[in-house]
Formats: structure tokens, C-alpha cells, sequence
């Protein structure tokens, strides 16, 4: 872990964590720029950007046009130029009109330059359910974002590396698409939506560093020692399995992702091969999701280690529903129960 930690670690949620890590890289870095729709004046949808155009001004922070493509065609232009440009979507569901900029211009564009030019754009936008957001709120599209050769995706568990991530996100050449579960933007989420929820302050994980700090991209966290199986999952998923882990009374070791893609393969290779069983979790549908790649992948390289098939536990193939949300999200009873198929293999 790269660190420079200037000042006093304080109680962060994750809102305040990655306002945190922009406040920080606008302050170190002229070049830094902030803007989407709401993100000046109103300080974001969730508040994420909140006084940070006081602080810095409007040509630093700044609100854009209701057009997605608009706001990803601008960041790229502005980043062959020079800048950093950290961006917002309001909500994934809607990054889709901006799809073929991010895909067909970012993504390419060191490449179809020989390197003369990069995109080191970041896109924040919040993803994920249970929030009772239905079908256009609660997207999880971070498989249509790995596909993509030139794309970095990201995806944080907690406070901590939420900044560490970000701050190293804009930091870096390549054009970061960086996913929010905005279910746990103010408290660990264990997927029992009727029980009270557990604020960051009350987490170690909520204990964030006020300075500069990076977590390394590309480097998956060992979140839960363990030694019956290993689950590999990231996002809201991380706490989900940790309370199937404790309802279940099964030892899982928990991999947390953060980074999606490009992927740190080897802490995923050690664990699996040291506990013979394999568990991936996701919230998103489950065909051609990203468990399908993490299948393949261990598969293909602890094959003579696995003890039995690896299981998968995701979203259902539909859109999300709002009147069964708590169906169609991977509960800790569900988590559990495959827990215990693959122990009982």
C-alpha cells in the first residue's frame, strides 16, 4: 500500500470518504477537474461533491448538461489536453448513452494513438440495489465494463479503500470506470434489509486517513481468513458473505475484488488452491455476468485443487424488481446455502 498519510485518520462514510479523495487530488493537482449533473452547486444526488465547487470554484467544479454522452465526450477531450478529469453519472443505469464514447473513444484511444495521447478519466457513478430503486436505480453493469480492452473497473467495499482507490484512480493514465454500491455508501450492508443499519463509525473500516493515500489498483484484499472455501465477491457482496460466513458456521475465506479488472489473479489462485472450494457472489444478472469470468479463470487454473464444482450466487436474469427486491438480491441465506453445497460435494 502506498501511503503519505498527512493528518488524522477520522469517522468516514463512504460518501465523505471519496469527497475525501477528491478534495485531496483537486488541492495536490491543477489539472484535477470535477463536474456531471448536479455535482456543483447541489454537491451531487448523494452529496458525494458537497462544497467542493465552494472551496475550489466553478471552473473546477462545475454541473453539466443532462447528457451523458456529452459528459464522457467532454472528459476525454479534456484529458488528451492534459487534465484529469473526475466525472459523475448520476446513477449507473444511465451510463448506457454513454457507452459508445467510453468504449469507442476512451478505451481506444492510447492505443489507436501509439501512445501519443491516453484518456486518464475517472467515471464515478453509484450502482447496486436495495435502496428500493427498481429497475432504472439499481443496475450492477460492471460486466459490460471488463469486456472492454482499455477500460480499468473498479469496485470498493468500505470507506477506506473507497478513497485509497479513487485517489489512485485519478491518478492513473487509463480511463477508471468506478462503481459506488450506494447501499453501503453510509454503513455495512449483512443483506438483512430488517434489521437496524451499522453506521461507518462503528466500523474499523469507517476509520479513513483525512491526507493523501493510495490503494494500488489491481490488488485484491484477503477480507476474511479462512480455510473450508474461498468466496470470491467485491462491492455490497463482501458483507453479504461475511453474514452468510457467521450463519453458517462455515470457515470462508473472503476475497474482496476492489479491482474488477485488470484482476490481481494470484491472491485468487492462492486461496482457492489452499481451500479446494471455490463460492462467487455478485449482485448482477448472473448470465454473461462477471462470475462467469471469475468461473473460467478458476477453473482453468485450480482445476486438480477443486474438491468440488465451483458454485455461483447472483441476481436473477431479469430486470431488478421493486416489489420482490429482497428476492431477487443475493441474500445471506442464499450465500449460505451455497456455502453448504459445495462443503457437502
Amino acid at each position: 500500500m502506498s501511503e503519505d498519510l498527512k493528518g488524522k485518520s477520522t469517522p468516514m462514510t463512504m460518501i465523505q470518504a471519496l469527497r475525501s479523495a477528491m478534495d485531496v487530488m483537486l488541492e495536490r493537482d491543477d489539472n484535477v477537474v470535477v463536474f456531471g449533473q448536479d455535482v456543483g452547486y447541489f454537491g451531487g444526488v448523494f452529496r458525494c461533491t458537497e462544497g467542493l465547487q465552494k472551496k475550489y470554484g466553478k471552473s473546477r467544479v462545475f454541473d453539466a448538461p443532462i447528457s451523458e454522452s456529452g459528459i464522457v465526450g467532454a472528459a476525454i477531450g479534456m484529458g488528451a489536453y492534459g487534465l484529469r478529469p473526475c466525472i459523475e453519472i448520476q446513477f449507473a443505469d444511465y451510463i448506457y448513452p454513454a457507452y459508445d464514447q467510453i468504449v469507442s473513444e476512451a478505451a481506444r484511444l492510447r492505443f489507436r494513438s501509439a501512445g501519443d495521447f491516453t484518456a486518464p478519466l475517472t467515471i464515478r457513478t453509484p450502482c447496486g440495489g436495495g435502496i428500493y430503486g427498481g429497475q432504472t436505480h439499481s443496475q450492477s453493469p460492471e460486466a459490460v465494463f471488463t469486456h472492454v480492452c482499455g477500460l480499468r473497473t473498479v469496485m470498493p467495499s468500505n470507506p477506506y479503500d473507497a478513497k485509497g482507490l479513487l485517489i489512485a484512480s485519478i491518478e492513473n493514465n487509463d480511463p477508471v470506470i468506478f462503481l459506488e454500491p450506494k447501499r453501503i455508501y453510509n454503513g455495512p450492508f449483512n443483506g438483512h434489509h430488517d434489521q437496524p443499519v451499522v453506521p461507518w463509525s462503528k466500523h474499523p473500516m469507517g476509520d479513513v486517513p483525512e491526507g493523501y493515500y493510495t490503494v494500488p489498483l489491481e490488488s485484491a484484499a484477503v477480507f476474511r481468513e479462512g480455510k473450508d472455501l474461498t468466496v470470491l465477491t467485491y462491492g455490497t457482496m463482501v458483507w453479504v458473505s461475511e453474514a452468510a460466513t457467521q450463519e453458517s458456521g462455515i470457515d470462508a475465506e473472503i476475497i474482496d475484488l476492489r479491482s474488477l479488472w485488470p484482476l490481481d489473479l494470484s491472491t485468487i489462485l492462492k486461496s482457492v488452491k489452499k481451500t479446494g472450494r471455490c463460492v462467487i457472489v455478485h449482485e448482477a444478472t448472473r448470465t454473461s455476468g462477471f462470475g462467469a469470468e471469475l468461473t473460467a479463470l478458476v477453473q482453468e487454473h485450480c482445476f486438480y485443487h477443486l474438491e468440488a464444482p465451483i458454485e455461483r450466487v447472483t441476481g436473477w436474469d431479469t430486470p431488478y424488481p421493486h416489489a420482490q427486491e429482497w428476492d431477487y438480491f443475493p441474500g445471506p441465506a442464499r450465500v449460505a446455502a451455497a456455502f453448504k453445497r459445495a462443503m457437502e460435494k
